[in-house]
C-alpha cells in the first residue's frame, strides 16, 4: 500500500469547501509574528535568528543528467542552420577604437564610427596588411590573425560629414557663417584621429572545446564576434540594426499601426552553441519605427486630428524630440531638439549681413522672410517651427519642409490597439516563417563574407532537422469527480460542472457608463452559472453611475460609486461586478481595484460589455470569478488522486516569479517585481500572489528577503511561506520549485546566487535549520528558436518537447510547446534547469511542467508557459493599476539630487480579506 505524509488523508476527507473554512480558522491562530521552530530547538533558541546558510558559495548551472524517454517520437525541423567549423586553429584579434574629431572630443555615433573606420580601411590599406575589420560600430574592432603592430594612430577625412546635417537653414548667424563654424563641432568634423591598440586575443578553438561540453575562457565571446561580422554586413548595407536583428529600408516590410507608427519586419541572426554543433539561429523580427513621410502627416496622425491647427503642440514637442527629419529645401538630414515658441510668421532670429570680408551689422528677420529671400513661399506659417540646433543656439526649420526620415525606431509604448494590430499583421504560417528565413540565409551570402571565409566557416542553407517527442496531455477533473480529456491542448465545460463552485449570495452590478442592459447581463450570468454548478442569488442592485459623476475624476467616480454601493446593500458584499465602458485603458479600471483590494477587501471582476456576450463569453468570465472566490474550475486528475510524482510525497512549495518594467522610454516608472507560491498541498492549482516595487529596469529581485530595522523580515518569501504553512496542515516545505521569468543567460548565476540566496535566508530567519531542497528552472519566451512540422503545414502538436539537438551541448535545458497553436507560428518555450537538488528524472520534471501549463484557471486551454509565472506575470500588472506611475515621475523628476537616489513608492498593501485570493487572474 502506498505510504503518504501524516495529514493526507484528512486533507482528501475534507473535501475544497472544508479546506476553505480550516484555511480561515488557520489565518486566526497565526498572525505575522509567527516563527516556525522544532519543538527540540524552541528551548534553545532566544532573540533574532541567525541565517546559517554561507552565501559565499558560488553555484552554476548544472550539467545534463539524462533525457526524457517518454512521449510519442515526431521529426521536426528548426531554424537553426548547421555552421561548419574547418579554421578552427583560426585566432581573431580584438583591438580597441578611440575615434575622436578635431575638437578631441569622443565621438560616439555609430553611423560616424562606421564611416570613419570604413574609409580608414580604403585610405591605410597597405599599412594593416590588407587585413579585413570586423567592427561593433563602438569600441572594439576584430581581425582574423593580427595587424602588423599592436598600436596605430591615423588621421581619417570624410568629405560629406559637415555638408550632410548643415547649411540652409535660418540660425543666428547667416547660413554660410554657421557652416564655418560647424566644421569644427564634434559629430559634424571633416577630420577624425582613430587610436587602435591590442586589446586580446580570442581563438576559433574555444569554440571548438564549448561545443564539446567543456568550459571554455572565450567561447561567448567567439559567439560575440561572428555575430559582429554579420551586423558589420547588414550595417554596410543600410540596414537599422537592433541588437541582434536587422531591418532593411523597404516599404513592403511595413505594416501600418496608426499614430505614425508602423510595424517593421526584419531578421534576427545569431550564431549558438549547441548539441549538434555551431549553429546560426535566423528568425523574422520585428520592431516599430516612425511612418516615414511629411511631419505635418505624423503629427496629424499622431494625435487622431482633421487639422493641423488642432495639433497639441507640447505633446507634439515631446513627441518629436530626438527624431530626424530630411528637409526638401536642401535634402539634409537634423535631429530635432525642439519646437519655437513662435509660429514662422512671427519666429525672429538674427542673421549677420556681410558685405565681403566686412561684417556690417546684425538683422532680426523671421523665418517665413528668410525663406521667403531665398524662394521658398511657406503655405503654413502660422504653424511653429523645429529646432534642430543646439540648445543655446537654436536653428528652425518650417515643419512643413521636413520629412520624416526612415527606419527610425519608435521606443514609446505602443496603445493597446497598436499592440493587437502589429500582433495580427506580424503572424505567419509555419511554412511562410520557413521560407522566409531560408531564402534570408541564401541570399546574404555569408560564405562570401572575407572573414568568416578565412576562418572556414560555411553554413547549411536547409533548416536544421530535429527529433522530438510529443508527450500526452494530462487528464483533468472537473465537477462530480467527471474526468476531462484534453483534445489537442483543450476542453470545454459544455454540460460539465466546475469541480469546486462557490456560491455567491450578497453581490452587486456597478455601471460606469456602459451601455448595456444590466438586468440581462445578471439574468444571463445566473443562468449561465448555475449550469456550471455556480449558485448565484439575484444581485441585491444594480448601480448605475449619475451623469453628474462622470464629469469628475477617476478617483472621485469611484468614490461616489462606493457611497451608492453602500447605500444600497445591507453589509459588505462578497463580490462585485463593474461594468466599464471600454475594455482596454480604462481609467476607472486602477482606482476600482484599489478601492476593493486595498480598501475594501471586496472581490471585482470587470467586463466591458458588447454584443459577442453568449455563453461562452459569460463561462469565461465565470471561470474568472470563480477561481478568485477561492473556487477551482477544473484539477489535474493525478492531482486529485494524489499521484503527482515527487511533488504529492513530499511538502513542497512552487514558486513563480517575475518583474514587470514601463515601457521602454520611460526609465522613471519603478518596475513591479512579483511571486506566486502554492498553497493547500498536495494541490498544485492554487496560489497566493505577494507583489512590491523596486528600481526601474532592476530585473533581480530585490525584496524576497527584507530585514526592517527591528529584526523582523517583511520580504515575499515570508508571507508565501506562511501562507503555505498555514493552508497545509503545519507543514513546512521539504522541496521548493522555483519558476523564473525574464532573464537571460547572463543573468542566470544572478539567480543561482543572489535571488536563491534572499530565499534561503527568508527560510532560515523563520527558524527552520534543515533547509529544504530547491529546483530552480528558468523559463525564456523571448528567444527566436522555432519549430516546425516536416511533413505538415500546421504548427507542431501540443505537448511537444524537444532535449536533443538544438539544445546547449552542457547545460540542462529543453523546448517545450505545451500550447495549441491555430494561428501563426507557435513559439516553444525555453526551459533551462539552473539546479535540481529535488532530483527529478527528465521525465517527470518534463511532465510536471506539460502538466503545469494545464492548471490555469483562467482558460479552457493549455497555456504556452506554466500556470505560477502567468500568474505572477497578471499579479504584478494589476497591482501595477493601483499607482499613478505618471505622477510619480512628475514629481519625483524635479526633486532628485545627485546626492541621494530617488524614492521608490511602495505598493498598497492588500486588504486581508483578499490578501490569499487569486484575485490576479
Amino acid at each position: 500500500m502506498e505510504q503518504r505524509a501524516d495529514g493526507d488523508e484528512v486533507l482528501e476527507q475534507m473535501g475544497m469547501g472544508a479546506c476553505r473554512r480550516w484555511e480561515q480558522k488557520q489565518k486566526r491562530l497565526f498572525n505575522n509574528s509567527f516563527i516556525w521552530i522544532p519543538d527540540s530547538m524552541a528551548a534553545k533558541m532566544a532573540g533574532a535568528v541567525q541565517v546559517l546558510k554561507d552565501d559565499t558559495v558560488k553555484r552554476t548551472p548544472m550539467a545534463r543528467p539524462s533525457n526524457g524517454r517518454e512521449g510519442k517520437p515526431i521529426r521536426l525541423l528548426s531554424n537553426h542552420f548547421s555552421v561548419k567549423l574547418r579554421g578552427v586553429d583560426a585566432v581573431f584579434y580584438q583591438y580597441s577604437v578611440c575615434i575622436k574629431s578635431e575638437d578631441d572630443k569622443v565621438v560616439d555615433s555609430k553611423g560616424i564610427g562606421r564611416k570613419v573606420i570604413d574609409k580608414l580601411l580604403q585610405t591605410y590599406c597597405s599599412e594593416l596588411d590588407g587585413k579585413d575589420f570586423a567592427y561593433d560600430g563602438e569600441k572594439c574592432l576584430f581581425t582574423v590573425g593580427p595587424l602588423p603592430q599592436n598600436n596605430f594612430e591615423f588621421t581619417v577625412i570624410l568629405e560629406e560629414t559637415s555638408s550632410r546635417a548643415a547649411g540652409g537653414s535660418p540660425v543666428h548667424e547667416s547660413p554660410t557663417q554657421a557652416n564655418k563654424k560647424r566644421v569644427k563641432r564634434s559629430h559634424l568634423a571633416k577630420k577624425f584621429s582613430v587610436d587602435i591598440s591590442y586589446a586580446a586575443k580570442i581563438p576559433l578553438q574555444s569554440v571548438a572545446l564549448a561545443l564539446r561540453g567543456s568550459e571554455s575562457e572565450h567561447g561567448q565571446d567567439v559567439l560575440r564576434v561572428l555575430d559582429v561580422v554579420l551586423r558589420q554586413q547588414q550595417a554596410k548595407r543600410g540596414c537599422l540594426l537592433v541588437r541582434q536583428s536587422f531591418f532593411s529600408d523597404d516599404s513592403r516590410n511595413l505594416v501600418d499601426l496608426t499614430g505614425g507608427v508602423s510595424g517593421c519586419r526584419g531578421l534576427h541572426s545569431s550564431f549558438r552553441t549547441t548539441i549538434g554543433g555551431l549553429s546560426l539561429n535566423m528568425d523574422v523580427s520585428t520592431t516599430m519605427v516612425v511612418t516615414p513621410g511629411p511631419v505635418i502627416d505624423f503629427l496629424v496622425t499622431n494625435q487622431n486630428v482633421r487639422d493641423i491647427r488642432d495639433i497639441d503642440w507640447p505633446r507634439a514637442k515631446k513627441m518629436l524630440k530626438n527624431l530626424r527629419v530630411k528637409a526638401k529645401h536642401n535634402n539634409m538630414e537634423f535631429k530635432i531638439i525642439g519646437l519655437s515658441d513662435q509660429p514662422c510668421s512671427r519666429q525672429m532670429f538674427p542673421m549677420k549681413v556681410r558685405n565681403g570680408n566686412i561684417e556690417i551689422k546684425s538683422v532680426d528677420i523671421t523665418v517665413q522672410d528668410y525663406f521667403k529671400s531665398k524662394q521658398v513661399e511657406l503655405t503654413m506659417p502660422y504653424l511653429p517651427c523645429l529646432d534642430v540646433g543646439k540648445p543655446k543656439r537654436p536653428n528652425y526649420l518650417p515643419i512643413e519642409l521636413c520629412h520624416m526620415v526612415s527606419l527610425q525606431r519608435y521606443t514609446k509604448a505602443l496603445s493597446s490597439q497598436q499592440r493587437a494590430m502589429l500582433v495580427e499583421k506580424s503572424r505567419q504560417k509555419p511554412q511562410e516563417r520557413m521560407r522566409v528565413v531560408t531564402d534570408a540565409v541564401k541570399s546574404n551570402m555569408y560564405d562570401d563574407d572575407p572573414i568568416l571565409s578565412s576562418c572556414g566557416i560555411e553554413i547549411e542553407k536547409q533548416l536544421t532537422r530535429v527529433d522530438a517527442r510529443v508527450l500526452s496531455a494530462p487528464a483533468l477533473v472537473v465537477g462530480n469527480s467527471e474526468d476531462c480529456i484534453p483534445n489537442r491542448g483543450r476542453w470545454n465545460y459544455n454540460n460539465k460542472r466546475l469541480f469546486d463552485p462557490v456560491k455567491i449570495e450578497r453581490w452587486a452590478i456597478v455601471n460606469f457608463s456602459a451601455r448595456c442592459d444590466m438586468s440581462r447581463i445578471s439574468r444571463e450570468l445566473i443562468n449561465c452559472g448555475r449550469s456550471k454548478g455556480i449558485f448565484i442569488e439575484c444581485p441585491h442592485s444594480l448601480v448605475d453611475e449619475d451623469s453628474q459623476s462622470r464629469r469628475c475624476s477617476p478617483v472621485e467616480r469611484v468614490e461616489k460609486m462606493f457611497e451608492k454601493v453602500k447605500a444600497s446593500l445591507p453589509g459588505p458584499p462578497e463580490f462585485l461586478l463593474c461594468l466599464l465602458p471600454e475594455r482596454k485603458n480604462c481609467d476607472i479600471y486602477g482606482p476600482w481595484k484599489k478601492k476593493n483590494l486595498h480598501e475594501m477587501g471586496i472581490v471585482t471582476q470587470c467586463i466591458a460589455p458588447s454584443n459577442k456576450m453568449n455563453d461562452q463569453y459569460f463561462t469565461n468570465v465565470l471561470l474568472k470569478i470563480n477561481a478568485k472566490l477561492g473556487g477551482m474550475n477544473s484539477k489535474l486528475a493525478l492531482e486529485h488522486r494524489q499521484m503527482i510524482p515527487v511533488v504529492t510525497q513530499i511538502p513542497t512549495l512552487i514558486l513563480g516569479m517575475d518583474v514587470s518594467h514601463g515601457s521602454p522610454g520611460r526609465a522613471d516608472i519603478p518596475s513591479i517585481a512579483a511571486v506566486v507560491g502554492s498553497r493547500c498541498w498536495p494541490l498544485i492549482s492554487r496560489y497566493r500572489a505577494s507583489v512590491r516595487t523596486q528600481s526601474p529596469k532592476v530585473e533581480m529581485i530585490d525584496s524576497l528577503f527584507k530585514p526592517l530595522d527591528d529584526g523582523k523580515d517583511d520580504g515575499i518569501m515570508r508571507e508565501l511561506l506562511l501562507d503555505f504553512y498555514q493552508t497545509s496542515q503545519q507543514r513546512k516545505p521539504k522541496q521548493i520549485i522555483i519558476f523564473r521569468d525574464g532573464v537571460s543567460e547572463s543573468q542566470f548565476s544572478q539567480v543561482l546566487n543572489v535571488e536563491l540566496n534572499q530565499i534561503i535566508k527568508a527560510y532560515q530567519s523563520m527558524g527552520q535549520g534543515d533547509l529544504p531542497k530547491f529546483t530552480v528552472i528558468i523559463a525564456q519566451k523571448n528567444h527566436h528558436t522555432k519549430l516546425f512540422q516536416a511533413d505538415s503545414p500546421e504548427n507542431v502538436p501540443p505537448g511537444t518537447v524537444v532535449d536533443s539537438g538544438i539544445v546547449h551541448p552542457r547545460q540542462y535545458d529543453f523546448y517545450m510547446c505545451a500550447h495549441a497553436g491555430p494561428i501563426g507560428t507557435s513559439r516553444p518555450t525555453h526551459y533551462h534547469v539552473l539546479l535540481d537538488e529535488i532530483g527529478f528524472s527528465a521525465d517527470n520534471l518534463q511532465k510536471l511542467v506539460l502538466s503545469l501549463s494545464y492548471v490555469y484557471q483562467r482558460s479552457t486551454t493549455a497555456i504556452s508557459v506554466v500556470a505560477p509565472i502567468c500568474y505572477a506575470h497578471l499579479a504584478a500588472a494589476q497591482m501595477g493599476q493601483f499607482m499613478k506611475f505618471e505622477e510619480f515621475a512628475d514629481t519625483s523628476s524635479g526633486s532628485v539630487n545627485s546626492s541621494s537616489p530617488p524614492s521608490i513608492p511602495e505598493l498598497p498593501r492588500l486588504h486581508a480579506d483578499v490578501c490569499s485570493s487569486m484575485f490576479f487572474c
